[in-house]
């Protein structure tokens, strides 16, 4: 008779991790590997690539971390919080000041890197400020509400921020700050662009999601939603939008005329859990989703296969996200516990 695999089997021998006493608010990682955890207690904790087993800690908010993202360096990473600090902090958890908003809360923190151009993007309050890596402000441009999400396209030219009554789409080296406005009633929560910059689409607190797209201004509705999703991702070619906010992963077709008119593909549902985070494979076409009961999976998206990564019972999970070379994949949850789970042929 064949053995029967525990649903905890790759977390415990591909994985390490650690129960920390606090929300997790954001995971990402940095270009060199090293995995970084924003928690609710204002702390970062970093799991290093090269020394998996020694976790380290950064206190980088007096009070609440808000954001977390990768250094647009490459290395470490740019944390916010209600201290109204934008935070740097190295893999060897060193925590400096890059600015400072007079207390108020940074709720949203975005960054963009490539070998030409790095970028930071602060959300406080109505007003969105970019900087330069090193902090100076490039520009501050002021939104009708408060921002709620931002993006940067493939290229880093042109950033998108989310609000109240829609979103709108900025030209980083624009002299005139005229954005173009995406209008749509109602909340809007987060915000993605796809990997071509032709479409961008939002979350709404109204359990649905909407899009535009950007050559033609066709507007895209994708409703039915039982919860309101928290996480948006593309698929790395475009072909797919994966979103949370129901018992499946639900994928929304960008092809053959998608979405509209296409019903959604829904992969790893029926435990009546709800999904809720999630965040596409930077090379395979596969995601990978944690659960509001604390599974972790990935799931293969042209062949359905669904692969556990963790077991329920940690609470649920909060935050997601792979490596840059889809080798290593981060997870954290509610009640404080992260990990990382190496994903390298062994």
């Amino acid at each position: 008779m064949g053995e029967t695999v525990s649903a905890d089997h790759i977390l415990q021998t591909r994985g390490v991790f650690s129960q920390f006493d606090a929300y997790t608010v954001s995971a990402c990682f940095d270009a060199k590997g090293n995995a970084g955890f924003g928690l609710g207690d204002g702390t970062v904790r970093i799991n290093p690539h090269a020394q998996p087993l020694g976790w380290l800690s950064a206190d980088a908010h007096d009070g609440a971390l808000l954001g977390l993202c990768t250094d647009p360096s490459g290395t470490g990473f740019i944390s916010g919080g209600d201290d109204g600090a934008l935070m740097r902090i190295t893999p060897a958890a060193e925590a400096t000041r890059v600015a400072g908003f007079g207390g108020k809360w940074v709720e949203q923190v975005a960054s963009f890197g490539d070998a030409k151009t790095q970028l930071i993007a602060a959300g406080v309050g109505k007003r969105l400020h970019i900087l330069t890596a090193a902090g100076a402000t490039l520009k501050t441009v002021e939104h009708p509400s408060t921002v709620t999400g931002i993006a940067f396209d493939a290229k880093g030219k042109r950033f998108a921020a989310s609000h109240y009554n829609g979103a709108s789409i900025w030209f980083v080296a624009s002299k005139t700050d005229n954005p173009r406005k995406l209008d749509w009633k109602g909340s809007h929560t987060g915000i993605t662009f796809s990997p071509d910059g032709d479409v961008v689409v939002t979350s709404m607190q109204e359990n649905s999601l909407h899009g535009w797209r950007l050559s033609d201004g066709q507007n895209m509705r994708m409703s039915g939603y039982p919860s309101k999703t928290q996480s948006l991702s593309f698929t790395r070619n475009g072909k797919w939008l994966a979103s949370s906010g129901a018992e499946s992963i639900v994928l929304w077709p960008f092809f053959n005329g998608g979405p509209m008119g296409k019903a959604p593909t829904e992969l790893a549902g029926g435990d009546e859990a709800l999904c809720s985070v999630l965040t596409c494979h930077p090379v395979q076409e596969a995601v990978a989703a944690g659960f509001s009961d604390g599974l972790v999976l990935m799931a293969d998206i042209p062949n359905a296969r669904i692969l556990p990564i963790a077991a329920p019972g940690r609470g649920a999970v909060s935050a997601i996200a792979w490596s840059r070379d889809g080798t290593h994949l981060a997870f954290g949850t509610e009640t404080g516990f992260c990990a990382v789970v190496d994903f390298t042929k062994r």
